[in-house]
């Protein structure tokens, strides 16, 4: 450490002169207590941190110095490591828990800066009377201090025990005075009755505080390390979330490692309330508190945060706020939040509690009941839901989910998955129409249509005979008769649902619809699912076009993604396949993440993704989109998911000749109310060219009676088979029922001029075969639709072998031939199936993904968030149409990015 310039260093461990021996007496008459102006000593396995050195130097700067922190925060330590390594004079006086009342206050002063080799003189006197002290012994006092040439540093450690208010006046009045002959540094746990504010408007105060005194993860691995526990710098860290960095929870618990046969378990796993932490704890934080206070703490222990009013609700007192305000004060180990908000620290918190359970055995459950009831009525609903499970109160949890109108929340939104958790613990006990319909939200979301349909029906009796205003409870029915009549595909069920979700809308309050779009997202979403199966697309992409418009944000992102990833579908079942690829892609949501399964739309997403692989031909791209669809819990019984999954599936077999196996993947096995058409054309479809392979054209075109003639993409696949039956005339009146005012997608054109070039060539007529085989090549190039001309058959070849349209081919149907006089070299990498256009900063974050980087070394690096990151993440993700950050840069370096 560098000197400070006008008071030296001197080496480590020498001595501090001291003038004279200290035969004075304090003014009660009792010999002075030389223990108190001694510099505590280090322990073996204290640690020095020079961050906090290089701070504490700029006492000298400043008059005044605080150090201050809870009980073992390593304040004391601290100051005495440093001051030990500075020259004289340096006085140290520690207090006790004895008298400190002026007089006694000023003789220790006095005499430790004798001790230090800084005696006053004479003329400031000595006081001769414990209760107090003369204005001219300090003014003496100041005036000396203040003519010094070199300043004298007095250390006051445990200041905190002096409590007489006189002090602290007559303190800064010898600051002050002082001048620069004086450096004072006070080790406290409480806030100083000083000025503070003045000193620190002006720049003369030098503060350490809590959180500055708090280990960091690498400096707790150093400290295990001296006291012989050698864990990875990620199980410090750990440790340095649950102690908060706390010194003293750090060393006890380290103490205790060292006597576990497995010190990182230990670490990870130690009970604190069964420790020397509790121990330490207690007995310096606890007990010295009152009566009143310790009942305070113990009570608001079972609260994660808490405000003087619910701290009051839980104690049936009034006296809160001063005894709150007094205990962060004091560094009780309660933490100010800000607007009147605290917490305890974690492990304090954790021996409170257990410390409660006897002290006060059965109370918890009883006062997370009150907490419950306060925080509903001050519109807390996440800790209302907590405290109400932590008391088995599961009416009065249900009942304010419900009343809030937030059941959607249990299907969408960041705390989804938590708040499924927390109610999957609610008993059958629970009666109430808000418990059924809590319950009837959880069977339906798993699509167990039996138990989830008898709870919504008894919620509905019960409500129907309920003359209060119950309108959030029966609007919640609403969409959960939507998502029923979704399930089991039902038209007439889910506009009726969306009719009556129409007429509550205007009895419930408008601040919680405002609160709540996840309703409106979630109804919207389902009645466009149910719209979608029944083949009425129009009005089902107009329905999910509302939902993909709803303003962003995390309540609504789940929503949203079913309804981009039906749209998806939407358009892969008009013909559209890049459409359908760039709503996928945004459906698809990054994987790599941890927490609950996927979303459907994520899911729908990738199975259109999957049609989309197949039908360019990408035949391992498609498989892989398939086998991560496969192990999601949710899906089979929702009627365009399962049918959807069928339809990829499908198609992939029938590709790699499969056909066996397709029919049996075809058909999606789920009941409905009404038929798809759709789904069932496409199941023909499958079925039908099965029986052409084969050898069966007849039992071939009697399935495709069941092909609707409404959907051209599946039209133009039945006249295509139709035609390889020899069934010309069945074919061309396939084509011609397709309208001409309709604007069908390439998927559509492509096939459709496949066939009649067919036609065309069967009747020997070679101009227009070719014609129409170049128009199919020209819109398939733009698509990159390859498995239409793969599965044409064998008639297309000669055609093919032509000069203009193999020139067309080439490149992207049929390998491009290699230049004149140039060897051909390895196959050029895979062109993208979407324009990829990174941004720059996604392009910096990709490269050091590739240079192995964890998200948070690249933050650090790029100076950005973690979230910022995560963000660019998935955007490249979504871009380059992968879902892992291997798959990125493997995709990357393919399409020579990186």
């Amino acid at each position: 450490m560098s000197a400070v310039p006008d008071v030296p260093a001197r080496a480590p461990g020498s001595a501090v002169p001291v003038a004279s021996p200290l035969p004075h007496t304090d003014p009660l008459g009792n010999p002075f207590l030389r223990t108190r102006f001694a510099l505590p000593a280090r322990p073996r396995t204290y640690l020095r941190r020079q961050r906090l050195f290089d701070h504490l130097d700029q006492a000298f700067k400043t008059p005044l110095t605080l150090l201050n922190g809870p009980a073992g925060a390593g304040k004391t330590l601290l100051a005495a490591d440093w001051a030990s390594r500075l020259s004289p004079p340096v006085a140290w006086l520690s207090f006790d828990s004895g008298d400190h009342r002026p007089g006694l206050f000023w003789a220790y002063v006095l005499q430790a800066l004798r001790a230090c080799g800084a005696p006053p003189s004479d003329a400031v006197g000595a006081p001769v009377d414990a209760s107090r002290v003369s204005r001219r012994l300090l003014a003496t006092l100041a005036s000396e201090l203040n003519d010094r040439d070199r300043p004298v540093l007095l250390v006051l450690d445990e200041y905190d025990r002096v409590t007489d208010t006189d002090v602290p006046e007559q303190l800064e009045f010898v600051l002050h005075h002082a001048g620069r002959g004086l450096h004072l540094v006070l080790v406290t746990r409480t806030e100083p009755l000083l000025p503070l504010h003045r000193y620190r408007a002006v720049g003369e105060l030098t503060e350490i505080r809590s959180a500055e005194l708090a280990f960091t993860p690498e400096e707790a691995a150093a400290l295990l390390e001296l006291h012989g526990v050698s864990v990875p710098v990620q199980a410090a860290r750990n440790l340095v979330d649950r102690t908060r960095g706390w010194a003293a929870g750090l060393s006890l618990s380290a103490l205790a490692a060292k006597e576990s046969s497995d010190p990182e378990l230990y670490l990870k796993e130690f009970e604190a309330d069964r420790s020397t932490v509790a121990d330490f704890l207690l007995a310096e934080v606890l007990k010295r508190q009152t009566r009143e206070t310790q009942d305070l703490l113990l009570r608001v222990s079972v609260l994660d945060r808490f405000c003087p009013d619910l701290a009051n609700a839980l104690t049936d007192r009034i006296d809160a706020e001063p005894l709150l305000a007094g205990l962060h004060r004091e560094n009780a180990f309660v933490e100010r939040l800000g607007h009147s908000w605290y917490q305890l620290h974690p492990l304090f918190r954790e021996i409170l509690r257990a410390h409660l359970r006897v002290r006060l055995p059965g109370l918890e459950p009883e006062l997370h009941r009150r907490a419950a009831r306060w925080l509903r009525r001050h519109g807390h609903l996440p800790e209302t839901l907590a405290h109400s499970a932590a008391a088995d109160d599961w009416d009065l949890a249900a009942g304010a989910l419900v009343d809030d109108l937030a059941i959607g929340r249990l299907f969408t939104g960041p705390n989804s998955h938590d708040l499924a958790q927390l109610f999957s613990h609610m008993g059958p006990e629970a009666r109430s129409p808000a418990t059924d319909l809590v319950r009837a939200a959880h069977d339906l979301s798993h699509h167990d249509l039996d138990h989830g349909l008898a709870s919504l029906r008894h919620a509905e009796e019960q409500l129907t005979d309920d003359d209060r205003d119950l309108a959030a409870a029966r609007l919640s029915c609403a969409l959960l008769e939507a998502l029923a009549a979704r399930l089991t595909g039902c038209p007439p069920q889910v506009e009726k649902a969306a009719e009556t979700a129409a007429e509550l809308r205007q009895e419930v309050p408008a601040h919680l619809l405002d609160k709540h779009p996840e309703i409106s997202a979630l109804l919207l979403t389902h009645v466009g699912s149910t719209l979608l199966w029944a083949g009425r697309f129009e009005d089902a992409r107009a329905v999910l076009n509302t939902v993909a418009e709803t303003p962003g944000g995390p309540a609504t992102e789940a929503p949203r993604e079913e309804a981009m990833g039906h749209l998806a579908l939407l358009d892969y079942l008009s013909g559209w396949p890049a459409r359908a690829e760039r709503r996928a892609l945004a459906a698809v949501s990054e994987t790599d993440r941890p927490g609950p399964p996927q979303s459907t739309g994520s899911v729908i997403g990738r199975l259109v993704l999957a049609a989309v692989a197949v039908d360019r031909d990408e035949l391992d791209r498609a498989q892989t989109l398939l086998d991560q669809t496969d192990d999601l819990p949710s899906g089979t019984r929702d009627p365009v998911l399962a049918a959807g999954h069928s339809l990829a599936a499908a198609r992939l077999l029938m590709a790699r000749g499969k056909m066996r196996a397709a029919v049996q993947a075809a058909d999606p096995a789920v009941p409905a109310a009404v038929a798809s058409p759709w789904a069932t054309s496409q199941e023909a479809l499958v079925t039908s060219a099965a029986h052409l392979a084969g050898g069966r054209p007849g039992r071939a075109a009697e399935v495709l009676r069941a092909v609707s003639g409404d959907q051209p993409v599946c039209a133009v696949e039945a006249a295509s088979i139709h035609l390889a039956a020899r069934r010309t005339a069945a074919a061309f009146d396939l084509l011609d029922s397709i309208h001409a005012e309709e604007r069908t997608g390439p998927a559509v054109t492509v096939r459709a001029a496949l066939v009649r070039a067919r036609a065309a060539d069967a009747a020997g007529d070679t101009a227009t075969a070719r014609k129409l085989l170049a128009q199919a090549l020209l819109d398939a190039r733009r698509e990159r639709l390859r498995r239409p001309f793969l599965d044409a058959g064998a008639w297309i070849r000669p055609h093919m072998a032509t000069a203009p349209l193999h020139d067309l081919a080439a490149g992207w149907l049929t390998p491009a031939p290699p230049l004149p006089r140039e060897r051909p070299g390895p196959p050029p990498p895979p062109a993208p199936l979407v324009a990829v256009d990174l941004s720059a900063r996604e392009h910096d974050v990709l490269e050091r993904v590739a240079g192995m980087m964890s998200t948070e070394e690249i933050a650090a690096d790029l100076c950005l968030s973690v979230n910022t990151v995560k963000t660019h993440l998935k955007s490249v993700y979504r871009k380059l149409a992968v879902n892992r950050r291997g798959e990125a840069v493997r995709r990357a370096r393919d399409l020579r990015m990186l």
